[in-house]
């Protein structure tokens, strides 16, 4: 059976998806879409890189249900991922959770990015190594899961949203934002052989 054409509102989202221009410190690139959460779907993978070091990383998937979706509050929905290594010594802050949702909220509301019902989880996890590993130093990471309701109009309007998601996947490596009046540049991934990076 032939997959249904996708519509021309998730085409227009899914261009601006594909095709935004990202701060210099991410690497970008499209990845497969699952399958099965929504009929149409998109996603991309990006590392936050900082002289030639892999600082954060995470993952954007844009679903869409014609029909919509009681639990969305619409026909569309991101979801993501954004991690990065932070101070072992931060872990044990009680306030890093919420700081790590503010990230996401904070940096939508700086673009102006319209959405309704928003969710997701901040988990901060540290490891030491011990025995034969005992040189190495202790690691510790946070990752922002989360999900929300993009208020697009036929479509259009994603690239707030965009915008939003690059400065979390930044904040969340410890990069601040770009200072007013500066313009991102495209800055994708070159095409390779192998298979895309699932995190």
């Amino acid at each position: 059976m032939d997959p249904l054409p996708a519509p021309d509102a998730f085409r227009r989202a899914a261009k601006d998806l594909l095709t935004a221009s990202w701060r210099p410190e991410l690497l970008v690139e499209e990845i497969p879409a699952p399958q099965r959460i929504a009929p149409f779907s998109a996603a991309i993978t990006a590392d936050v890189v900082v002289g030639g070091e892999d600082v954060g990383s995470g993952r954007l998937v844009l679903l869409h249900d014609p029909a919509g979706n009681a639990s969305w509050e619409g026909t569309f929905r991101c979801v993501t991922f954004a991690r990065a290594d932070i101070d072992p010594e931060m872990v044990t802050d009680p306030l890093l959770a919420s700081v790590g949702w503010s990230w996401l909220v904070d940096a939508l509301a700086a673009h102006a990015a319209e959405y309704l019902a928003p969710s997701g989880t901040v988990t901060s996890v540290s490891s030491e190594s011990f025995g034969g590993m005992a040189e190495d130093p202790p690691r510790a990471e946070v990752e922002v899961r989360a999900s929300w309701t993009p208020q697009l109009t036929d479509g259009a309007g994603l690239a707030a949203h965009l915008e939003a998601w690059g400065e979390l996947l930044c904040t969340t490596a410890g990069l601040p934002p770009l200072p007013a009046g500066v313009v991102a540049m495209p800055s994708r991934r070159q095409p390779s052989n192998r298979n895309p990076r699932r995190r």
